[in-house]
């Protein structure tokens, strides 16, 4: 398997993000909290994308502390202690031992001595920087720690003057993929491209949709990605017409598509990929059609993601060559510009054809810079996710071309040279699919 995050990378992120801080500030990163699924189970435990940039540590109920120029050392952890009792139960902690010899923690405390301590990490610090408004209790927190300070003020007490975001500059950083998280990404997508072919494979008329969904969570866990990066769509017939549908339950039938939105997460980092393919592994006439107009789309945005063109780029071509083709195949009427001007082709196109991919599916980073598409730069991230929804209730278009739905998508990260496709090996034009479905080939 691919090589994880080392703790050299780790710390060159922290470096980066306190040089980019003001002098004499304090930037605090709360873990994710445990989440209660129903009454006393917890779903899975997942680590906060912002968090585990920094650092790796993979417990709930910790604290990030980086305090630029401490002599006692920059990086502080405030993690749970070691407790036989709870390890039994639990499973095991680092404790602030283990925070420093395998985490790299200048320093580390019991998270119940953070009350104690903090307000005294954070006094004289004139800025701190944290993420305001994404959990409403650990912003009382921090809130807390500094009226303390405030309280005793008249005793020479001096509380940070201003409180600043984080995510701007953090959010910047992981924008940029390294070396190593491109490898953990190609190896996400390698995954993920296996587990659609599974599915490929394994479909037949009759089955269920989550019968699908089950080869391909199969494909991600044997394969070392124990976890989807996002819930995982099957949507057969109309219900590939539904952008987030995610019930999975209903039965496949002969002669419909079905549309698989699937990526595993690997080390945190996430593979995002959609195929849609014939249930019975031949598409009809109608099928075909949409489909190609979807993947002429799709390739030419693909060629479109290189360094210089602007992030809108891609889209913009999508959106012509999709309403270039509805109006081929008779579902629009009018002139290509002043359809596009008008975006008649959002009845059947109604999203954006990507967004950034990392540590989360939707990944972090501006779209704009200053009011203008961000110019897309080497070791940026996306997905190109053109599509064609026609709705079964669409009485505005022939019978025969409603309830299909159609989205390819692919992850792409951006080269010196170009891009590179880092899910290519699933089958997307029609007769490599038909091909890798034919029956008669006993695979």
């Amino acid at each position: 398997m691919t090589a994880k995050i080392n703790l050299q990378e780790f710390a060159r992120r922290r470096k980066e993000l306190m040089a980019m801080m003001e002098p004499n500030s304090i930037a605090i990163i709360p873990a994710a909290e445990e989440k209660t699924r129903s009454r006393d189970t917890l779903y899975s435990y997942r680590q906060d994308s912002d968090f585990y940039y920094l650092c790796g540590f993979p417990e709930p109920e910790a604290v990030i502390v980086l305090i630029p120029g401490r002599e006692h050392g920059e990086f502080v952890l405030f993690v749970r202690e070691r407790n036989r009792q709870k390890e039994i139960w639990d499973g095991y902690r680092q404790g602030p031992e283990g925070a420093i010899e395998n985490y790299g923690a200048d320093d580390a405390f019991p998270i119940d001595d953070i009350d104690e301590i903090l307000p005294g990490l954070l006094e004289s610090r004139e800025r701190v920087y944290y993420s305001l408004g994404r959990d409403a209790g650990f912003d009382q927190q921090i809130m807390t720690w500094i009226n303390t300070l405030r309280a005793q003020a008249r005793s020479g007490a001096i509380p940070p003057g201003e409180l600043q975001d984080l995510d701007h500059f953090l959010h910047d950083m992981r924008l940029f993929k390294s070396a190593t998280e491109a490898k953990l990404m190609r190896t996400a997508g390698d995954i993920s491209a296996q587990a659609h072919i599974r599915a490929m494979q394994f479909c037949r008329p009759g089955q269920y949709e989550h019968q699908l969904e089950a080869e391909i969570h199969h494909e991600f866990a044997k394969s070392g990605a124990r976890n989807p990066a996002y819930s995982t769509i099957v949507g057969s017939g109309a219900n590939g017409c539904i952008l987030h549908y995610i019930e999975n339950d209903h039965k496949m039938k002969n002669g419909d598509l079905v549309l698989i939105d699937a990526g595993c997460e690997y080390d945190m980092y996430a593979g995002d990929i959609t195929r849609t393919f014939p249930v019975n592994g031949k598409f009809s006439d109608e099928q075909k059609a949409v489909y190609n107009v979807v993947l002429d789309a799709q390739l030419q945005a693909i060629d479109a993601v290189k360094p210089g063109n602007h992030w809108n780029h891609p889209h913009e071509i999508a959106v012509r060559v999709l309403t270039a083709g509805l109006i081929e195949l008779g579902l629009l009427q009018g002139d290509l510009d002043e359809l596009i001007e008008k975006q008649a082709y959002s009845d059947f196109y109604m999203h954006r054809t990507g967004h950034w991919l990392g540590l989360d599916v939707h990944d972090v980073g501006d779209y704009k810079v200053e009011g203008q598409w961000r110019v897309l730069e080497p070791g940026m991230c996306l997905t190109v996710e053109p599509g064609i929804y026609i709705a079964p209730d669409n009485e505005n278009v022939d019978e025969k071309w409603r309830g299909i739905g159609i989205r390819i998508e692919d992850d792409v990260l951006v080269t010196a040279e170009g891009c590179e496709v880092l899910t290519a090996a699933v089958p997307k034009s029609v007769e490599e699919i038909e091909d890798l479905m034919d029956r008669e080939k006993g695979w």
